[in-house]
């Protein structure tokens, strides 16, 4: 890791030394977004030295990440477990990856980061109440089990939705911060889609373990912003309802983009892509760029990054720069689609860790190059590789001055005043 100057979300200057510590992940392939929304996988291998920051960052700045580091090796225990073939199994089936505990180790990492609690998310606790769940529609609605697959499923969408008063979350815009983490969700009963699917299908699991189903189900997902998960009949499954179906991938890609989404620090201009948003930052923090800007544009990206630059790393309405970068390293080690690696270089620019941030971008674009389905390049598409171009020119320009002048994300050279607006 590069010896510079890093932002003051960490809670202010320090340096980081070549020799500190952090996760090294090999990769063998990433999943590509092929024709008709099917999933190609190509072969692709960062290398063995590409290394994360946010724990050592935190670490070099006198952040007790004890609690975090075991949350992130829980979560990277369960996705080691991630077969190529379970990940396009259905979440109902029972496998050998546990997505309750796998999304539970995602909320204790995260609470570790904000709350500065002395003692960690009770992870074990909060599976006892999803077990308790199972438990619950047992007691209540025992005889549906001797009823119609059709009446099934009506008594355990009321003992869900009716009893337990578990909704979807109303946020049209942006995603409740607390609707995206399972025991949030499982404490207040308000959650996201990929939330409410996992809790569904982790009632569905228990009951057939127990061997309380005789049938099979499926789960389908709404593509609007307030449907509920609702369970269905495999038997009456058509061929058009098989993209609606839920994955063990397709669900945990979800709710890591649902908090890379939420917790992204630049929120405003919810037209863009996030990475357009936060490249725009940093081509307003240049005055010669700022002619056919508009002042929304202005005021917006110089107000996100105002606040970076202050230390304010977290807001109601405007993101948190450490869960963010905490959700894109998780998309990384899932092995997502290469523009997660893109995503956390645009943010490692933001938080002043210049060299990484060029590693990451480059081997993001090498990646692109080598991939073999190249996709046509639609006019967002390409919007976003020119700026990845941009950013790149320009880390190789702040990489190349020495320590007195190379602008830092602390007392940033690129603003006259110090107002966010």
């Amino acid at each position: 890791m590069s010896g510079g100057v890093a932002s003051p979300w960490i809670f202010g200057t320090f340096l980081l030394s070549s020799s500190s510590t952090s996760l090294a992940m090999e990769f063998s392939t990433s999943p590509v977004t092929c024709g008709g929304g099917a999933v190609c996988r190509s072969q692709f291998r960062p290398p063995k030295d590409l290394k994360f920051v946010l724990h050592d960052a935190l670490d070099s700045s006198g952040f007790n990440t004890t609690y975090a580091r075991k949350a992130r090796e829980g979560f990277c225990s369960q996705i080691r477990k991630l077969s190529n073939i379970e990940r396009e199994t259905s979440i109902i089936i029972n496998g050998d990856v546990d997505l309750g505990k796998t999304a539970l180790h995602i909320a204790a990492e995260d609470d570790s980061l904000i709350s500065h609690s002395s003692v960690p998310l009770p992870v074990d606790a909060f599976m006892q109440r999803l077990d308790d769940l199972s438990m619950g529609y047992c007691s209540r609605y025992h005889s549906s089990f001797r009823s119609s697959p059709d009446n099934f499923l009506e008594c355990l969408e009321r003992y869900m939705y009716v009893d337990k008063g578990f909704r979807r979350t109303n946020s049209s815009n942006q995603l409740e911060q607390r609707a995206v983490y399972l025991h949030s969700v499982l404490t207040h009963r308000v959650g996201s889609m990929s939330m409410l699917s996992l809790i569904y299908s982790e009632i569905l699991k228990m009951l057939r373990l127990w061997s309380l189903l005789d049938f099979d189900v499926e789960i389908f997902s709404h593509n609007d912003s307030y449907g509920s998960p609702r369970g269905y009949i495999k038997q009456k499954t058509t061929e058009s309802d098989q993209q609606h179906i839920v994955t063990t991938e397709s669900l945990l890609l979800k709710i890591l983009r649902d908090l890379k989404n939420a917790f992204w620090p630049f929120q405003l201009d919810q037209s863009r892509s996030p990475f357009l948003r936060a490249a725009e930052a940093a081509y307003c923090s240049d005055r010669s760029a700022d002619v056919d800007k508009s002042g929304l544009q202005l005021a917006s990206a110089k107000a996100a990054r105002h606040r970076l630059e202050r230390g304010v790393w977290t807001s109601v309405r405007f993101g948190d720069i450490r869960r963010a970068l905490s959700a894109c390293e998780r998309l990384i080690i899932l092995d997502a689609d290469s523009t997660e690696l893109r995503d956390y270089g645009v943010l490692l620019y933001h938080c002043g860790f210049y060299k990484e941030s060029l590693q990451y971008l480059k081997l993001y674009q090498d990646t692109e190059k080598s991939t073999t389905m190249k996709q046509l390049q639609d006019s967002l598409r390409k919007q976003e590789e020119d700026a990845v171009e941009k950013l790149i020119i320009r880390l190789n320009l702040i990489l190349m001055e020495d320590d007195k002048t190379r602008p830092s994300s602390i007392a940033s050279s690129l603003y006259n005043n110090t107002d966010p607006w």
